[in-house]
């Protein structure tokens, strides 16, 4: 087999454009390539066209490649491996990855990380190996992630990092300069250096712009000032993401609840936490949880399947409201012709007006003092939807079916669920939020159910009195 070469025709200008095609794909002819070189067992051309990638685009190539594969590129590259690129790919892919791994190897590529990233890493493994990696740390370093690791699940304290840069007080600006020169084990890059007491306690901060135009012999309690947008470490880490954004912080201190500094939080881990999230709403909107692209066909079907139980439940509470109208039906066919139009306009207009309050309540744009102006907006935009489509269902109706009573009672039946759909889209968010329920998971199958059984009940408890009328 021929040695694997890259692209020819791809410009020298920039990594990206032999990575990625026009449309942001990992690019056919690289993957080839790769895909080439890992099956010749060619580590050298690995090595050197791969080892230069950012973690960003070596996660995408990861995602791009079998299962088989990604193993054998992790083992071909070796020491050139960034393992940071494991925190760029879903769980099920890094997971993968990571139990294919021998554990002293997972410790080795752990120390090179910074310590979020490991973290993140760490906090997925079986607790047995989570504590055998550990003890293969070095104690300051094994001491740091476990104090991480013990912070609950999605808060600031398992995200932030706990390298950073803290002086006294009463140090000097040149002090403090001549210490940043000298020492090794600093953070890589930082916009801040904290202020401590001899207990750790968080006094205060000084961007690095104060130091560089401040004199060498000022104290740095004269430049330094107040961080008061310090953040709990048990603390939500969407609820920390949004202080960080509110209030423009490139980095935000994380405290303990002695007020002792423990870590921090930047701006990569604010854009991090805010896509976790978003990713997780979206999906739970969909009722398909924690499921990833890359998760096998039983995972997947797992996943979704409770959901679609309790949607096959509320299809069967709807499909009661039809029984309850059987003869009206048989009355006039046309009745079963008409009543998905209501039901389907009703659920996506409870759709649209759920979403909005989903993601409000996400954002904390939604309160106690705005609540009530916010329902009588959907309540309003409900009834001018309901009426505009009321007119046109009924007149479609009518002539459709020769038949003006049809097209009232149609109409009449379009306002109210819509209505009912404004009502449910915003009201059953806001009361699963009020009792601790995350909104985002169960709303979807709730405002379905009354979008349907008002919409069904409507329409036929109105064609059944019209018919007595007649």
């Amino acid at each position: 087999m021929a040695d694997p070469q890259l692209n020819s025709d791809a410009p020298a200008d920039g990594v990206r454009n032999e990575v990625y095609d026009e449309d942001g794909f990992v690019a056919q002819p690289f993957r080839q390539n790769v895909e080439a070189a890992i099956e010749a067992e060619d580590a050298d051309f690995l090595q050197q066209e791969i080892g230069h990638l950012h973690e960003s685009e070596l996660g995408d190539l990861l995602e791009a490649l079998d299962h088989g594969e990604r193993q054998s590129l992790v083992r071909l590259m070796g020491d050139q491996f960034d393992y940071t690129a494991l925190t760029e790919v879903d769980e099920a892919i890094r997971m993968s990855i990571v139990d294919a791994m021998p554990n002293a190897q997972i410790a080795e590529a752990v120390r090179e990380l910074d310590s979020d990233d490991a973290v993140y890493i760490l906090e997925d493994l079986d607790e047995a190996d989570r504590k055998d990696i550990l003890e293969r740390l070095p104690f300051r370093e094994r001491i740091r992630l476990r104090r991480s690791l013990e912070y609950p699940e999605e808060s600031a304290g398992r995200r932030m990092q706990t390298e950073f840069v803290a002086v006294p007080p009463y140090w000097t600006v040149g002090q403090t300069i001549d210490y940043m020169r000298e020492d090794e084990d600093l953070p890589e890059s930082f916009a801040q250096i904290f202020v401590i007491d001899p207990a750790f306690k968080l006094l205060g901060a000084v961007d690095l712009d104060r130091i560089l135009r401040a004199k060498r012999p000022e104290k740095i309690e004269d430049i330094m000032h107040e961080t008061r947008h310090a953040i709990p470490a048990e603390m939500d880490q969407e609820e920390a993401a949004q202080v960080i954004e509110q209030y423009d912080l490139l980095s935000a201190a994380v405290v303990d609840e002695s007020e002792r500094l423990v870590g921090v939080l930047t701006i990569d881990d604010v854009l991090d936490i805010l896509q976790q999230e978003a990713d997780e709403d979206i999906k739970r909107l969909g009722g398909v949880g924690d499921e990833e692209i890359s998760d096998t066909v039983f995972t997947a079907a797992r996943s979704r399947f409770s959901w679609l139980l309790i949607n096959l439940v509320t299809a069967i509470l709807a499909s009661l409201v039809i029984g309850l109208f059987d003869a009206t039906i048989e009355q006039m066919v046309a009745l079963a012709v008409l009543m998905p139009i209501v039901a389907s306009m009703g659920g996506n207009a409870g759709t649209q007006t759920m979403t909005v309050t989903v993601r409000a309540l996400a954002s904390r744009d939604i309160d106690l003092y705005n609540a009530g102006r916010v329902i009588r907006r959907e309540t309003l935009v409900g009834l001018l939807n309901g009426v505009l489509f009321a007119v046109i269902i009924g007149l479609v109706a009518a002539f459709w079916f020769d038949n003006r009573g049809l097209g009232e009672v149609i109409a009449i039946a379009m306002i109210v669920n819509m209505l009912a759909a404004a009502l449910a889209g915003i009201l059953i968010p806001l009361v699963l939020d009020r009792f601790g329920v995350d909104p985002a998971i169960a709303s979807g199958t709730f405002v379905t159910t009354v979008t349907d059984v008002v919409g069904f009940f409507s329409f036929l408890g109105l064609a059944a009195i019209w018919f007595n009328i007649g």
